[in-house]
């Protein structure tokens, strides 16, 4: 069963599916944010393209547990795909995703143009693959 991934921003959605087992998590996309009809009509066609099994959504916390103010934005938003999509919904904690998706990225000597480019990405790229493997144990 594939899972997609979104890490959502305010200005950008970065999109990972993992293969058809679980076990490896693909950036495929990052979506520009215009509107929410515009938001979930792209999360439609990809959602039809790859037919993952559930979506996960990345959620900011805080260092209490608590959700972060970002956080309850992106559960409203998640509340949306839940009523739009017949999948279930699955939050996972994002925190940092972001910070590491940038070093490996500097690690890799990417230029700040192109690191910002495919951050998003990455990022959902970590989220998923952590998600992966807390499953696998």
């Amino acid at each position: 069963m594939r899972t997609l991934a979104l890490d959502v921003g305010t200005k950008t959605i970065g999109i990972a599916v993992s293969d058809e087992l679980g076990i490896t998590a693909n950036g495929i996309t990052t979506i520009r944010r215009k509107s929410l009809k515009d938001d979930l009509n792209e999360l439609d066609i990809l959602v039809k393209e790859y037919k993952p099994g559930e979506i996960l959504v990345g959620v900011p916390y805080q260092m209490d547990g608590s959700v972060s103010k970002r956080g309850e934005q992106i559960l409203k938003f998640a509340d949306k795909i839940k009523s739009t999509f017949a999948l279930p919904v699955v939050f996972w904690d994002e925190s940092y995703s972001t910070v590491h998706a940038e070093e490996k990225l500097i690690e890799a000597n990417m230029s700040r143009k192109k690191r910002k480019k495919v951050i998003d990405k990455v990022a959902a790229v970590f989220i998923l693959q952590e998600y992966l493997e807390s499953k696998r144990y």
